[in-house]
């Protein structure tokens, strides 16, 4: 009998978690960066979820991808259920 293996559910970062009164303000994104437990994305596979009502600069998905990159194990932008890989992890 073949061993059943079970994938832990992506995590989902929404850029919207990082908006202030409907604005990404960069102090405050940064700080909320630095204030993030990244441990908890160690191996898993990460969902950046994007935001299509508010403006959102390019360099805040960057630096929120550099970010993640050391601990998830795959990276993806987008809508769970379309989610375009950005980076995966070599072991």
């Amino acid at each position: 009998m073949s061993e059943t293996r079970t994938m832990a559910p992506p995590i989902i970062v929404d850029i919207t978690d990082f908006l202030e009164g409907g604005i990404l303000r960069e102090k405050a994104f940064r700080e909320k960066l630095g204030q993030m437990d990244w441990e908890q994305f160690r191996d898993r596979k990460v969902i950046i979820k994007g935001c299509d009502k508010v403006p959102v600069p390019t360099w805040a998905y960057l630096m929120l991808a550099a970010h993640l990159a050391p601990y998830a194990k795959r990276l993806f932008w987008g809508e769970p259920c379309s989610a375009v890989p950005i980076y995966v992890r070599k072991d």
